[in-house]
């Protein structure tokens, strides 16, 4: 299959900005790991989940809420460059969401204990003491608070949410959710005066049990509430009267991936799929932004603006989700369900201009769109922590702020984070690279390799690993450009279809137009060690299989680089094997002329308790051998991430099975 190169339809959206807004950019300050606020006597890896996220007034502390640890944490951003821990508090139930009127935190705690009797108040919390000052029963289960601009009262969504495993989920499901109007007086709870506000009746959807979602209030004192399962927008006026409402719609998506096969394939279409909107926020005093996440039978992976009267003012036509995939974001093992998932909405005005905020939950991408009163155009693309929930404008100190709800603790991934960014006069920092706009969609994820053009400055040729698997693939890359740009790609093909079996984790150039590849074998997957010879197309020429002295001491991590000098290839394996002593890998040589293998032995350095470090790629330039050295210790934890070199000169090949000589690096 010949190399597809990918045409520039048009210019990087960054670039047609008004120049004054190109050079304004938000990039990434600080990041704060939550279980930072875990308490002394709590295992620091206790599992935490910061959700909806707001800040003081005067933008000195963030409170949020943690409903996995059933807690509410605090960070101190006086120095918003460096967040420090606040503490945090345990409450008597889950909570779901927090607004904050002057000193004191409104915090939505959930008390159910089943589906059937759902039960919730509302918790006053005074963020200096963290002492309760009051609270409020609430008839049901909270999900969303929000402050009236003018902080006269509270608007809290009971959602009153459905078992999903209660009749494959359907519903209806009762009992029904409804709205709160909470009346405030100097800052204090009026509980008697709260106003119940019936939502049933409203929706096409199982319209007897209605379960709003998330709710904001304009100016005006309007509260607009989403109805997600139901897919339905209703606006609520100061005094508690329905002043409209609207079903969100559906959409017919085209050219998606709805197979969670471990690859990238962008042909599929769904015809009238409901938007089903979770977060939402008044752009103006007439118009509402919503996220359609989906959580019942639809979502359209994309965001959208009403007038409050119904009508569709703008729709992002999957903009949003083609953005995430063109930087390698796009979440492959949630293809068949929601796609990028936006979840996340909020709107803030930055001096004369005003940005929407929108986070891809799966993708854990914010994108950032300029506003021409209703009109969006992308500014940028924020990397965020893993699954952001919470968004959070904060103009007065020209920061934006993610809660990002997924804590990997126990799969011993990334933690849970607050992430802080500010607008400065600077560049946008991420991302580093995209893919260029084509007529066809193509996706990547997991670069695990990287060559140089042996004749052209700036070219490089990428692979990508296993996480793929059904997509094995050689990337040309344009590094002249800023962001880089991959501008083209091959399948790497057996038979002239995808090859199966391989992890690829290295390629260099094989000095003939084609490349040499490295695959980390894996027994227990019959996945070979290998290296493998392509030509310029992807096709495979020629297989060579480690030899026995290898094999008979080989482990599960192996080849994680290739690099080639003159007719020799280097090999970096990542761990030690079977023959290895502690602390020593193997950097292996094969002669594609002769065929004759070798090694030499490379020293780690020390890991930090409980951990490892290893080898991640090799590359040869001038008279040196390069090496990535790293551990595998993420976050704070994170000690080993360096570039070594070696010297030519000083690397001799003793044959396999016997003593090996020790570079010096």
């Amino acid at each position: 299959m010949p190399l597809r190169m990918l045409a520039v339809t048009a210019a990087f959206v960054t670039l047609t900005m008004p120049q004054a807004l190109a050079e304004m950019h938000f990039n990434r300050i600080a990041s704060f790991d939550v279980s930072a606020n875990l308490p002394a006597d709590i295992d620091a890896k206790t599992e935490t989940a910061p959700e909806i996220i707001a800040a003081t007034a005067d933008a000195t502390t963030l409170v949020y809420t943690d409903g996995t640890a059933d807690r509410v944490g605090f960070v101190d951003i006086t120095d918003a460059a460096a967040p420090k821990a606040g503490g945090s508090l345990a409450v008597s139930g889950e909570p779901t969401s927090v607004g904050i009127v002057g000193s004191t935190a409104f915090v939505a705690i959930n008390t159910s204990q089943n589906f059937t009797q759902p039960s919730g108040h509302l918790l006053a919390l005074n963020i200096n003491t963290k002492v309760e000052t009051g609270r409020c029963d609430l008839g049901g289960q909270p999900d969303s608070v929000a402050v009236a601009p003018d902080e006269s009262f509270l608007a809290i969504a009971i959602e009153n949410e459905r078992d999903e495993d209660l009749n494959d989920g359907l519903l209806p499901q009762l009992p029904g959710g409804h709205l709160i109007l909470l009346p405030l007086a100097a800052g204090e709870m009026q509980c008697a005066a709260k106003q119940v506000v019936n939502l049933e009746g409203l929706s096409d959807v199982a319209s007897d049990d209605p379960e709003p979602e998330f709710v904001d209030i304009n100016a005006n004192g309007e509260t607009v509430v989403t109805l997600q399962e139901n897919n339905h927008i209703v606006i609520i006026g100061r005094d508690g009267t329905v002043n409209s409402h609207f079903s969100a719609g559906k959409a017919t998506l085209q050219n998606i991936d709805v197979d969670e096969e471990r690859a990238l394939t962008f042909t599929a279409s769904q015809k009238d799929r409901p938007r089903e909107p979770d977060a939402v926020k008044w752009i103006d005093d007439d118009h509402v932004a919503v996220a359609n996440e989906g959580d019942y039978v639809g979502g359209t992976r994309d965001w959208t603006i009403f007038h409050k009267d119904g009508r569709v003012v703008y729709d992002d036509g999957q903009a949003f989700e083609r953005e995430i995939i063109k930087i390698g974001h796009y979440p492959e093992k949630r293809s068949g369900n929601k796609g990028v998932e936006p979840e996340s909405i909020e709107v803030g005005t930055y001096g004369n201009e005003t940005f929407t905020f929108v986070g891809s939950e799966r993708g854990s991408i914010v994108a950032v769109y300029q506003m021409n009163g209703t009109t969006p155009r992308l500014h940028q693309l924020l990397p965020s922590g893993v699954a952001p929930e919470g968004l959070l404008a904060i103009p007065g100190r020209n920061l934006f702020v993610t809660a990002n709800e997924k804590d990997l603790v126990n799969d011993k991934g990334p933690r849970a984070h607050v992430m802080i960014y500010a607008l400065e006069d600077a560049p946008a920092r991420y991302p580093t690279l995209v893919a260029d706009d084509s007529s066809v969609l193509f996706g990547w994820t997991a670069l695990s390799g990287l060559v140089a053009d042996l004749e052209r400055p700036g070219i490089l040729y990428g692979v990508n690993d296993s996480f793929l698997r059904l997509q094995p693939r050689i990337f040309t890359i344009d590094a002249n450009k800023t962001p880089a740009r991959i501008t083209g790609y091959v399948d790497v093909t057996r038979s002239g279809v995808p090859a199966q079996k391989l992890d690829l984790e290295g390629i260099t150039t094989d000095g003939e137009g084609g490349f040499w590849l490295a695959s980390e074998g894996r027994t227990d997957r019959l996945t070979p060690h290998a290296l493998l010879n392509v030509n310029a197309k992807g096709e495979i020429k020629k297989e060579i299989a480690f030899p026995q002295e290898l094999l008979s001491v080989e482990k599960r991590f192996g080849a994680e680089g290739v690099t080639r000098v003159g007719t020799t290839l280097w090999i970096a394996i990542q761990r030690e094997w079977k023959d290895d002593s502690k602390g020593r890998v193997k950097l292996v040589s094969y002669d594609v002329e002769t065929e004759e293998w070798g090694a030499v032995h490379y020293p780690l350095d020390a890991p930090a308790k409980k951990g490892w470090v290893g080898l991640s790629e090799i590359t040869a330039h001038g008279d040196q051998l390069y090496v990535l050295e790293r551990d595998n210790k993420l976050g704070s934890a994170a000690k080993v991430k360096r570039l070594y070199r070696i010297s030519l000169a000083d690397v001799d090949a003793a044959p396999l099975g016997g003593d090996l000589p020790i570079v010096k690096k």
